[in-house]
């Protein structure tokens, strides 16, 4: 059935679906893990390096997170192009409000005058859906630190914490018992998305190679935006290693403990 309705992003099915836009969500749900977390003092923002090759020029300091303003800054699941496109406009839509009003433009302005844009390439036809979705972290003096996510048909919303990319069920999923509201720290934050990313990511060890780490602070009626270098990834990757390895053995001390009770 749905292979005579997914030829046109204009065309519904029977059941009310656009399949071309479910396509695009799926492709996401295949491209490098993002994840954001929101804590009392900050934001912090993961993402999983795909493009690991040692014959890359590092031209670019970061691969999979952006800076678009003073105040915020996005990381993307998806296809690559596309979110350079989409980046691009994020930054012109920020400047331009800057330049007309002198001041930096609100967080969720900013994510709903794009989610406009992304609606309207699933209902012209013609055209296809970006095959992104998008993290966005920023800070506004309307509603302090805030954390969205938008996806390929327009939608978004405001969260707490959240993934996208592959295995962002189980990342979600964990951050729902890990997540604590208002008693997580900026250090706290970094902490659970090396846990999170740890537990959900396709690989044996974690390496300061394969993730990036970007936090979102103020300091001095300023905000601060910092993505973290590989010798500080790497500490709390350690840190993290070694927490778990302290909880496993004393796991095997309480069973052995027990194994020996008459």
């Amino acid at each position: 059935m749905a292979r005579r309705y997914d030829t046109r992003t204009t065309i519904f099915s029977p059941e009310g679906r656009l399949y071309q836009v479910e396509y695009a969500m799926e492709a996401i749900g295949h491209a490098g893990t993002c994840l954001g977390i929101l804590s009392n003092d900050g934001i912090v923002l993961a993402a999983e390096r795909r493009n690991t090759n040692k014959l890359l020029d590092e031209v670019f300091h970061s691969e999979k997170i952006y800076k678009l303003n003073d105040d915020m800054v996005c990381s993307v699941a998806g296809i690559t192009s596309d979110a350079n496109l989409l980046t691009n406009e994020l930054r012109l839509i920020g400047q331009r409000y800057k330049y007309q009003y002198g001041e930096s433009i609100p967080c969720e302005q900013l994510v709903s005058w794009l989610c406009d844009i992304k609606q309207a390439y699933t209902q012209s036809g013609g055209k296809r859906p970006f095959g992104v979705s998008i993290l966005y972290m920023g800070w506004d003096k309307h509603f302090g630190y805030q954390l969205y996510q938008s996806d390929p048909s327009g939608n978004y919303g405001g969260w707490k914490a959240t993934c996208i990319g592959n295995n962002w069920n189980a990342a979600v999923s964990m951050l729902k018992q890990e997540y604590k509201e208002d008693e997580t720290s900026i250090q706290d934050a970094l902490d659970l998305s090396i846990k999170v990313l740890s537990k959900t990511l396709d690989m044996t060890k974690l390496t300061p190679e394969k993730i990036e780490l970007a936090t979102l602070t103020r300091e001095n009626g300023k905000t601060k935006i910092q993505i973290l270098p590989a010798d500080q990834v790497d500490e709390l990757i350690k840190k993290y290693e070694k927490v778990e390895a302290e909880l496993e053995a004393a796991k095997k001390e309480k069973e052995k403990a027990q194994s020996q009770k008459p």
